[in-house]
């Protein structure tokens, strides 16, 4: 596969009016979107349930050829393709990571084997598995296409409880590769980032914490991730100052201030540049 400067697909591509989430059958997907046929890069999950297609998927260096009944999973950031015929059945879901944050933990995700950096990206499904999977796929795409009230809490519950049965399905068959040396330092990063984010927000504090250089974490983030480490700290904020932003009442000078920002139009600046909005536009938002 071709690996030079590749397109980062959003999921606004599918839906301009939803940035973080969509679903379809995958009946005719490719003569709606031409370009997932040819390599790329997601910023969002991706996830496909095939009942009977033809064609190859490829996910990074892993090609899946469609034959029976699979589960394909691409993760943010992984280089795929798609190329399944027009008559293909089945559903394709894409979801950011945002969609989950807001609500859960921003590790909430990792729980979750078949989305481990090192998993490998399908699985069989067996005609009785497909059964209730089918009920979820059926009641969330119903839900989508409503647009009522209160419309993404319920994608929310119902791909959380789909997520949970993929992961009963996927675990037993024991097929996540070795982990290496790279992949838990960064999850010990995460984790320090998700304790720490408020008083340190450089990078080097980590470093030192993590007993590397800064230069050497940055780059084991960009190769590992595809962001840098200052990336992952500014996220972090994000997400808290979402979930502040959501679920309470605080003004934006009280979240500024909860955030460790010494001046709240540094907050509101900050804030802009990450998510494209201002903070009181997140929040009419998402009270929707």
């Amino acid at each position: 596969m071709q690996t030079g400067v590749l397109p980062l697909c959003n999921i606004d591509l599918f839906d301009e009016n939803n940035m973080h989430f969509w679903i379809a059958d995958l009946e005719g997907v490719l003569e709606k979107f031409p370009e997932l046929e040819y390599p790329h890069k997601n910023d969002f999950y991706t996830l496909l349930i095939v009942n009977q297609a033809q064609g190859e998927i490829e996910v990074d260096n892993e090609k899946v050829t469609l034959i029976d009944a699979k589960i394909i999973i691409i993760k943010p950031r992984c280089i795929n393709s798609i190329k399944i015929n027009n008559k293909a059945s089945g559903k394709i879901i894409c979801f950011s990571e945002d969609f989950f944050s807001l609500r859960y933990n921003n590790n909430t995700l990792d729980q979750f084997a078949f989305f481990d950096r090192e998993a490998k990206a399908s699985f069989r499904l067996a005609e009785k598995q497909k059964q209730k999977l089918d009920i979820l796929l059926q009641l969330i795409q119903e839900e989508y296409h409503l647009k009522k009230n209160e419309t993404t809490k319920v994608i929310r519950s119902y791909l959380n409880i789909f997520l949970f049965e993929l992961e009963r399905l996927y675990k037993p068959l024991g097929i996540i590769k070795n982990r290496n040396t790279k992949h838990d330092k960064i999850q010990q990063f995460e984790k320090l980032i998700e304790t720490h984010f408020i008083s340190k927000k450089l990078p080097s504090a980590y470093a030192t914490m993590l007993n590397v250089s800064a230069n050497y974490l940055n780059k084991l983030c960009k190769e590992e991730t595809g962001q840098t480490a200052g990336d992952l700290i500014r996220k972090q904020i994000i997400i808290e100052a979402q979930r502040f932003l959501h679920f309470t009442n605080h003004s934006v000078n009280e979240i500024a201030d909860k955030l460790g920002f010494d001046n709240v139009s540094y907050f509101v600046t900050f804030f802009k540049k990450q998510t494209q909005k201002t903070p009181e536009q997140f929040r009419k938002e998402e009270s929707y």
